[in-house]
C-alpha cells in the first residue's frame, strides 16, 4: 500500500517545462507531439481504473482513490497554477503541442472535471459498497441507531468540540483566510431575535482522525465522516441562533515556489520564507457539495476570487484522501497478497546467522538490486551502515534529493562523521514539498560535522550517487553506487527501482570527478562510464538513438528500448521518430506524462509505449540500444523532460555485466509481452488497458512475477 508521503508524480514547475524550443524537422509533422498536461490526467485516470477494477482488492481499491485524489491536488498545485502564474505574469508561451495556455486550462478543467465526477462515482458506487461488503461501512447519520448517536454525541463533546473554531463573518468579522487542501463548512444561521441571515465558516480540524469509529464486532467496523458529525451538532457551536443550512466546501491554493537564485545570499533562508508564503498562495480550485445552493456559492466566489470554471461540484464526501486512513485497516485478505523482500543473492552471508562482507561482495563483481524485491536495508542502507563502521573506509560522499524523517542513511553518515572519516552530502533542499525535511537535516549533518552542501545556483542535484573510499593494502579504491531511485528507506518498499554496486576504477573516477563539480567549482568533464546533465546526458542519448537509427539502414539488428517515468523532451522524441523511420524497433515503458505519438504511419509505426501501475510505483530509468550486438545499458536518474536534460545533475551508470544485460533485457521483454497486464497508449493519446484475455481471465502481473523471479535466485557459491 502506498503511503502518502510516498507519492511521485512526477510534476515539478520548473520554468524549463514550460518553455518550449520549437523544433524544426521538415520530415516530421507538426502535430507530432501529445500534450503534456493532458497525459498527466490520462496518467491519473490509470490510477483511477485500478480503483474501478473489481479484481483488485478492496482496501487497494481504497488507497488508489486516494492516490488520486492526493495525485490531482498536487497538479493544480504545481502544474495549473504554473500555466496561470504565466498568464498573469504575461510570460505565456504556446505549449509543447503550439496550444495558448488558456486553450489549454479550458482542455485541462474539461477533463479534471470529469475525472472528478468519475472519481466520486467510483467511491460511492463501487469501491464503498465493496468495503461495506467485506465489513467496512462508511455510514451516514441518517444510518446509525439512536444509541450510537449518543455515544457519538458524547465523542463530540469530549473530543471536537473544544478544537472546532467557527469564524463568523460579518462588519466586525472580515472573510476568513481559507488555507489551501483543508475541509471546511460553509454554514448559514438565522439569528432569532432580528431575523437576520449570518455565514460562518468552520474548519474541520485536520488533527483529527477523518473517519470517527462508531461501532467495531469482529470484522465488522463502522465509521462517520468527521465534517457528518459536526454538521449534525452545529447548534452547539450557535446557541440560540436557527442553522439554516451548512455545506462542505475545500480550497486549493498555488503552492508553486519562485527562487531568484542568483540574487539569493542564502539558498536556505529563502526557502524557509518561500514556504511561509507559499500557504498563501491564490485559489486555483473549490470543491464544493453538490447540494450547496446559489447563495453560498456566490459569496465563496466573491470572497475567494475564482471563476465558475475553477468550480468543482461534487458529491459527498469531499477531500478523500482521508481513505488513505481506511486503507490502512489492519484486513489483510482485503490487499494484495504480500511480497517479503529478499536479501540480494550476492550480499546474502555465507553463514545462516553471518554478517555478509558487502565490500568483498563488490570486490568480485558488479551487483545489480532490484528494489524493492530486493532489500533496501540489505544492500544500500548496509552497504553506508559497514562504511561508516569500517576503520578503513576513509571518505563517504553522497547525494540526498528526498529521505524519510528518521532516516538510517542520515544516520550512517553521522556516524562516520563522528568516527572520524571525511563526509560529504550534498542536500537538494529545493526537492519539491520536502523542502522543510531536508532543511532540518541539512542542519543535523552539519552539527555532526559533514560538509553539507546545498546543490548548485541554477541547478537541481537529482543523481543517486555514493562513493565510498576505503584503504585497501596500502591502495585507495572507490566503491561506487548509483541508482534510479531516492535514498529514502520508506519509498524503497513502495517504489520500483535498480541500484548498482561497483568498485570500478573507472565509475569512482567518474564520481570523483563529479563530486568535485557539485561541491567546488571544477568544470564537468565528459565521463568514461556515466552519461551526466546538463551537459552530456542529452549528447550521449542522442549519440546512441541515432546510432540505431543508422544500423538499421546499413541493415543491421537495431532496436531501442527506454523506460522511464516521463517521456516529453522533443529533441528525444524527434529522434525516436527518425529511428522508426528508419525501421529500428523502438519498445518505451512509460509510468506517467508521455508526450511521444506511437503508431502513426511514416512517423512511429514502429513504436509502442506501454505503461504499468500496480501496488508499487514503477520508477526505474532504463536505456538499452542492440548496438549490433554490443548492448550498451545504462540506468539512472534522468526522465525525458527538459528539467532533467538541462536544469538537473543527473547520472545515468552503463552496466556491463552479462547476466545483469540479461536481467534487465528480459525484464523488458516480459513488460512489452500480451500476456502481461498493461496499458497500450494509441496514436492520439487514449490508453487502453488490457488485463484479461479473450476468455476474460486475468493477466499476469509484472510485480507479482518479478517478485517470484527473484526469489528463486541463490547465492553464487564461493569460489574456492
Amino acid at each position: 500500500m502506498i503511503e502518502t508521503e510516498a507519492l511521485d508524480t512526477g510534476l515539478d514547475a520548473d520554468d524549463d517545462d514550460f518553455d518550449v524550443d520549437e523544433a524544426v524537422d521538415a520530415q516530421l509533422p507538426e502535430n507530432r507531439y501529445l500534450d503534456r498536461e493532458l497525459s498527466w490526467l490520462a496518467f491519473n485516470q490509470r490510477v483511477l481504473e485500478l480503483a474501478e477494477d473489481s479484481h483488485v482488492p478492496a482496501l487497494e481499491r481504497a488507497n488508489f482513490l486516494a492516490i488520486f485524489a492526493s495525485n490531482l491536488d498536487e497538479f493544480f498545485m504545481v502544474r495549473v497554477a504554473g500555466l496561470k502564474r504565466r498568464i498573469m505574469t504575461g510570460l505565456a508561451v504556446p505549449t509543447n503541442v503550439g496550444r495558448s495556455p488558456q486553450g489549454v486550462l479550458a482542455d485541462i478543467s474539461a477533463d479534471a472535471h470529469a475525472l472528478q465526477d468519475r472519481h466520486a462515482v467510483a467511491w460511492n458506487r463501487e469501491v464503498k459498497p465493496a468495503l461495506a461488503a467485506a465489513g467496512i461501512v462508511i455510514a451516514t447519520w441518517d444510518d446509525l441507531a439512536e444509541e450510537d448517536r449518543t455515544r457519538l454525541y458524547e465523542y463530540f463533546q469530549a473530543q471536537v468540540f473544544p478544537v472546532l473554531m467557527p469564524l463568523a463573518v460579518d462588519p466586525a468579522h472580515p472573510f476568513p483566510y481559507i488555507s489551501g487542501l483543508s475541509l471546511n463548512l460553509a454554514i448559514r444561521i438565522r439569528n432569532a431575535k432580528t431575523g437576520r441571515q449570518e455565514f460562518a465558516r468552520l474548519k474541520v480540524p485536520p488533527m483529527l482522525p477523518r473517519f470517527v469509529k462508531v461501532t467495531h464486532e469482529g470484522d465488522r467496523v463502522v465509521y462517520l465522516p468527521l465534517e457528518d458529525l459536526i454538521s449534525q451538532h452545529l447548534e452547539d457551536l450557535f446557541p440560540g441562533m436557527e442553522i439554516v443550512d451548512h455545506h462542505a466546501f475545500r480550497l486549493t491554493r498555488n503552492e508553486d515556489m519562485v527562487i531568484e537564485e542568483d540574487e539569493t545570499e542564502n539558498l536556505i533562508q529563502a526557502l524557509e520564507a518561500e514556504l511561509l508564503r507559499r500557504r498563501f498562495g491564490p485559489p486555483i480550485r473549490l470543491e464544493i457539495t453538490d447540494d450547496m445552493d446559489d447563495l453560498t456559492l456566490n459569496l465563496l466566489l466573491d470572497e475567494l476570487d475564482i471563476t465558475e470554471q475553477e468550480v468543482y461540484r461534487l458529491p459527498g464526501p469531499l477531500d478523500l484522501r482521508g481513505l488513505f486512513a481506511i486503507a490502512g485497516i489492519d484486513r489483510p485478505e482485503l490487499r494484495y497478497a504480500p511480497h517479503v523482500p529478499v536479501t540480494a543473492a550476492a550480499f546474502r552471508p555465507a553463514e545462516q546467522n553471518g554478517r555478509a562482507d558487502l565490500f568483498a561482495a563488490i570486490r568480485k563483481a558488479d551487483v545489480l538490486v532490484h528494489h524493492p524485491y530486493e532489500s533496501f536495508a540489505t544492500s544500500v542502507q548496509a552497504f553506508l551502515e559497514q562504511a561508516a563502521k569500517d576503520p578503513h573506509v576513509l571518505a563517504i560522499k553522497q547525494t540526498l534529493y528526498r529521505t524519510s524523517g528518521d532516516s538510517p542513511i542520515v544516520q550512517a553518515l553521522i556516524d562516520a562523521a563522528q568516527s572520524g572519516k571525511q563526509v560529504l552530502a550534498l542536500v537538494e533542499v529545493k526537492a519539491r514539498f520536502d523542502e522543510a525535511n531536508n532543511i532540518v537535516w541539512a542542519r543535523k549533518l552539519e552539527k555532526a560535522g559533514v560538509h553539507v552542501v546545498y546543490g548548485m545556483v541554477g541547478l537541481k542535484t537529482h543523481c543517486k550517487l555514493v562513493n565510498v573510499i576505503r584503504e585497501e593494502d596500502g591502495k585507495l579504491r572507490s566503491y561506487s553506487h548509483i541508482g534510479t531511485g531516492n535514498y529514502n528507506p520508506k519509498t524503497s518498499r513502495i517504489y520500483e527501482d535498480f541500484g548498482l554496486f561497483t568498485c570500478d576504477d573507472q565509475v569512482g573516477r567518474d564520481l570523483t570527478r563529479l563530486f568535485n563539480e557539485l561541491s567546488g567549482y571544477a568544470i564537468e568533464k565528459k565521463f568514461k562510464r556515466l552519461l551526466v546533465a546538463p551537459l552530456h546526458l542529452r549528447k550521449g542519448l542522442l549519440r546512441h538513438i541515432d546510432r540505431e537509427r543508422r544500423n538499421a539502414l546499413a541493415g543491421k539488428p537495431a532496436r531501442i528500448r527506454i523506460k522511464v517515468n516521463s517521456m516529453v523532451d522533443e529533441q528525444i522524441i524527434d529522434s525516436l521518430y527518425r529511428a522508426s523511420q528508419a525501421g529500428v524497433q523502438v519498445e518505451v515503458w512509460v509510468r506517467g506524462i508521455c508526450a511521444l505519438k506511437p503508431g502513426v504511419e511514416g512517423m512511429s509505426e514502429n513504436i509502442t509505449v506501454r505503461s504499468v501501475l500496480g501496488r508499487y510505483l514503477e520508477h526505474s530509468r532504463i536505456f538499452a540500444f542492440a548496438n549490433d550486438g554490443d548492448p550498451q545499458v545504462f540506468i539512472g536518474s534522468a526522465d525525458m523532460m527538459h528539467r532533467n536534460l538541462d536544469r538537473r545533475v543527473e547520472a545515468l551508470v552503463r552496466v556491463v555485466a552479462p547476466d545483469q544485460l540479461k536481467e534487465l533485457e528480459d525484464l523488458f521483454t516480459l513488460a512489452m509481452s500480451d500476456e502481461i497486464s498493461a496499458w497500450r497508449l494509441g496514436p492520439e493519446g487514449a490508453w487502453t488497458r488490457r488485463s484479461t484475455d479473450a476468455n476474460g481471465a486475468v493477466l499476469a502481473d509484472i510485480q507479482d512475477k518479478t517478485m517470484a523471479t527473484i526469489q528463486r535466485r541463490r547465492r553464487p557459491r564461493a569460489v574456492r
